[in-house]
This record gives structure tokens, C-alpha cells and sequence, in this order.
């Protein structure tokens, strides 16, 4: 299954979505991308400032990718329906 992100929030969305349907708490999540619990909350939550190594190590211990493709011609409120 494939989804779209275009915000930090989504992004957030999409992490806990995966960490959810693991069964994993963040800590659990922390331990398994050898960060602390705070910094899984604070990606979940959407925090812009949050560094692109970061995302990528917990995307990998939730065994999911990050992929780039042309973007959608979609409107904004069509894309906030996925989440």
C-alpha cells in the first residue's frame, strides 16, 4: 500500500499509522531507530524541524520507504482526506 505525504503533519500521520498497525508504542519505536521516545513523539506530532536522517532511520525500522515521484494535481483537500 502506498501513500502520499506533503506536510510534516502528514508525515507524522503516516509514521504512527505504521508504529499502530506494528503493535509498537514509541519507545518501542525509539529503541528499534536508536532514538528517544520524545523525538518519536515530536515526528509524530509533525515537527518541521525534525532532520531528514531522523525520518529515514524510523522509517527504516518500521521497515517502510521513502519514495519521490511526480507531484499530484490534486487539491489540498483531497489529499487531507487520506489521513
Amino acid at each position: 500500500m502506498s501513500h502520499m505525504a506533503r506536510t510534516p503533519q502528514q508525515i507524522g500521520n503516516l509514521v504512527r499509522r505504521a508504529r499502530r498497525q506494528r503493535g509498537w508504542n514509541q519507545t518501542q519505536l525509539g529503541l528499534k531507530a536508536n532514538l528517544r521516545q520524545e523525538t518519536i513523539s515530536l515526528i509524530e506530532n509533525g515537527n518541521p524541524a525534525t532532520r531528514l536522517d531522523t525520518i529515514l532511520a524510523v522509517l527504516a525500522a518500521l521497515d517502510v520507504e521513502f519514495r519521490v515521484g511526480p507531484r499530484s494535481k490534486s487539491h489540498a483537500e483531497a489529499i487531507e482526506a487520506i489521513f
